[in-house]
């Protein structure tokens, strides 16, 4: 392995690349940490602390996972690419239902460019709107710091973090063109991966001001719990790693021609249906809506004892109400996502097209309609799975007594970015190094 690595910084143009990509990345990183000069961050950051666990302490954490930003501190970057990926997805939602963005998606490498055009245009106008609501609730709890509170200086903070948001944009796309992997994941990891120190020493800091102990009881840490949570984590990402790599292969064949003296054609090929096709959204959107409830709740509990009761029901811990619901929805939008993204009536017409065919079925109607029913039973696997990672954490953290943000590096939206965008890396850099005859990171010696 160290001489694989060796060999990938002895290529000046992947060097390069990977150098370029660690920059911009600490740049990111940089720019995380410089706060709005209006706000008051020593009365922000008291406030937050004492919303740990409840249910707009969950939200924003929830929040901090997917969009590399942190609304708990008021930042240049404080939004992260949030506006960006929600453009995004608005966009491939009206992709499936709106004609005209649907043609547009047909026409190839021009229509894609146009609808980024789009993209980027929404995700300045979310960036407007979240960022003017953002500054007008921090107006409101009064962390504006004193001579700070005129209009002019609050559009001075919005404007600050659109620009923030844009720039993050910029970073994802420099990183797409000079740099190695998708830039807006790596955006996302980097803001993932930064998490995990904090995590760990919240973790281990109280083992060692309590003297270390090979026993543990209720939430005191000790040296045996630490080694159960170490093959945990190994047991889960390879867990993952396994079903996100998963795939079903529909054997295809492809018809013979003659031209001239030469037959063409007639091999045997597959075709690879991943069994995760949704990927991460599912979870996003499930967990996303279920914390609204939640956060509602909490700001009803005084009128009555009803609300209180409810706050406690869709508070996220081991509580079988919202289990129950969460895997319910994580089953629907892992079929609802899969529906926009797959379509099997456009792969079937494809496979006609260029003379391929499935042994068994006739090319068109039959096809697609197998192909469909394919899809219907292998993500009932992806969904059981994903439901299975999103619910890890609680358990995780309801039996062996550890926080709930350290138990969600074991499982759910964060571990799962993190595994696919390794993967997705992996694979550019081996990209490299076959095209100069080297053997791939994930090629055995």
């Amino acid at each position: 392995m160290w001489e694989k690595i060796r060999v990938i910084f002895t290529i000046k143009e992947l060097r390069q690349k990977i150098l370029l990509t660690l920059g911009l990345l600490a740049i990111y990183r940089i720019g995380w940490q410089i706060p709005l000069p209006i706000v008051d961050t020593e009365e922000m950051f008291r406030f937050f602390q004492g919303q740990s666990g409840s249910g707009l302490g969950q939200l924003l954490e929830q929040v901090s996972v997917f969009s590399a930003s942190s609304l708990s501190q008021a930042t240049i970057f404080g939004l992260g690419i949030m506006p960006y990926i929600s453009a995004s997805i608005i966009f491939q939602l009206l992709g499936s239902v709106w004609e005209p963005l649907e043609r547009l998606q047909k026409e190839g490498e021009s229509g894609r460019k146009k609808i980024n055009e789009y993209t980027r245009y929404a995700t300045v106008v979310l960036c407007l709107f979240q960022s003017w609501f953002y500054v007008g609730v921090l107006a409101k709890q009064g962390w504006i710091k004193p001579g700070f509170e005129g209009f002019g200086w609050q559009m001075t903070a919005i404007l600050t973090m659109t620009a923030g948001t844009t720039f993050l944009m910029w970073l994802g796309e420099q990183i797409d063109e000079y740099g190695i992997g998708n830039g807006i994941s790596l955006l996302i990891m980097a803001g993932i991966l930064a998490r995990m120190p904090s995590a760990g020493m919240k973790l281990i800091k109280p083992m060692f001001e309590n003297g270390v102990e090979l026993g543990s009881t209720g939430s005191q840490m000790g040296v045996e719990k630490l080694l159960v949570l170490a093959m945990l984590f190994v047991g889960i990402v390879a867990g993952v790693v396994f079903i996100t790599q998963g795939q079903r292969r529909i054997p295809t064949q492809s018809a013979k021609h003659v031209r001239g003296r030469r037959v063409y054609g007639g091999s045997r090929q597959y075709l690879p249906l991943r069994v995760n096709q949704a990927g991460v959204m599912p979870i996003i959107f499930a967990s996303s809506l279920l914390l609204f409830p939640t956060v509602l709740f909490s700001y009803l509990r005084g009128h009555g004892d009803i609300w209180q009761y409810l706050e406690t029901i869709f508070q996220r811990g081991d509580g079988f109400v919202y289990n129950s619901l969460y895997v319910i929805l994580i089953y629907f939008f892992c079929y609802f996502w899969t529906a926009i993204t797959f379509n099997p009536k456009d792969m079937a017409d494809n496979l006609k097209n260029y003379g391929t065919f499935i042994p068994g079925y006739r090319p068109g109607k039959r096809t697609a309609d197998y192909l469909e029913k394919v899809m219907i039973r292998i993500t009932y696997v992806g969904a059981g799975f994903l439901a299975l990672v999103a619910v890890i954490p609680t358990i995780i953290s309801v039996a062996m007594g550890i926080p709930l943000d350290v138990a969600s590096f074991y499982g759910g939206t964060g571990l799962l970015i993190a595994v696919s965008v390794a993967f997705d890396l992996v694979q550019k850099i081996d990209s490299h190094l076959v095209m100069r005859n080297y053997k791939g990171l994930l090629e055995r010696s």
